[in-house]
């Protein structure tokens, strides 16, 4: 099982590690944090020697309510952030976390390698098509309606049922426009329930009949500290007791703030 990234084939039978990059003011653990370019590079530098295969940079928050922010405005923020990472660690293998195709196109265009649309082209009729011209490897999450309304949809009969169904038919679209590597995102926290993350957690495995990899993104969110009453600061060993049970359910790709950590369950999971 493996994406071509620049020209790279990544193999991801045995997990991989992306680390979380956000160059937002406002996101819900790390807003702001990495505003400068020095906090940036130390933020990216630990990544990396901790053992990150991928850097997801986003400029635009996407947890619930998040204000809007113009793609004008986004493009601001990340671009510059892209080129700062690759002048200085050039071998980066770099996500762009946006659900815009002019953003993606230019995130491409200036050294990025992956597309990851927390809408799976939901949210920009454009986006699928622009990743089949770009030909990079795609990142397709399950969510309804858009940052700002998502937690007022969450309603299902048969949530995994309808996830699957969901991921089958953009999983057809994509395959239809020609594009080559798809990665399957759950969503954990947009337009779920605490007890709706649980059950498709619960249900992970049967996504593999998709035959696609599946990305896991649990990192310090609500479902873990509002669980254990406490803060994000506080939900890095239950990120990592989750983490634990994606990986014996699948997981190809932990999407973390703490790679450290991350690297370091996938490789007690590995000696089960």
């Amino acid at each position: 099982m493996t994406i071509n990234c620049l020209g790279n084939l990544v193999d991801l039978s045995v997990p991989k590690v992306m680390g979380i990059l956000n160059v937002t003011p406002n996101s819900f653990y790390d807003g702001g944090n990495y505003s400068d370019e020095k906090s940036l590079l130390f933020q990216v530098e630990k990544m990396l020697s901790e053992g990150a295969t991928f850097i997801d940079i986003g400029a635009y928050s996407s947890k619930p309510s998040a204000e809007f922010v113009s793609e004008e405005e986004e493009i601001t923020r990340l671009i510059p952030m892209v080129n700062l990472v690759l002048k200085h660690f050039p071998e980066t293998l770099i996500s762009i976390d946006t659900f815009r195709a002019n953003v993606a196109k230019a995130g491409i265009e200036n050294g990025a390698c992956i597309i990851n649309d927390i809408s799976a082209g939901s949210l920009d009729e454009k986006m699928m098509k622009r990743v089949a011209q770009l030909q990079v490897p795609y990142i397709m999450m399950h969510m309804k309606g858009n940052p700002q309304t998502m937690q007022s949809l969450a309603h299902y009969e048969n949530i995994t049922k309808e996830m699957l169904l969901y991921f089958s038919e953009k999983v057809a679209q994509a395959r239809s426009l020609g594009i080559n590597d798809v990665i399957i995102d759950p969503g954990f926290g947009f337009a779920k329930t605490l007890e709706q993350n649980f059950e498709v957690l619960n249900n992970l495995e049967l996504f593999q009949m998709l035959q696609l990899p599946i990305l896991v993104g649990v990192s310090r969110k609500s479902m873990i500290y509002k669980t254990l009453e406490t803060q994000p600061d506080f939900a890095l060993n239950g990120t990592t007791v989750l983490n634990t049970i994606a990986l014996q359910k699948g997981a190809n790709i932990l999407r973390v703030h703490d790679v450290k950590e991350a690297m370091e369950t996938i490789k007690l999971v590995s000696k089960l």
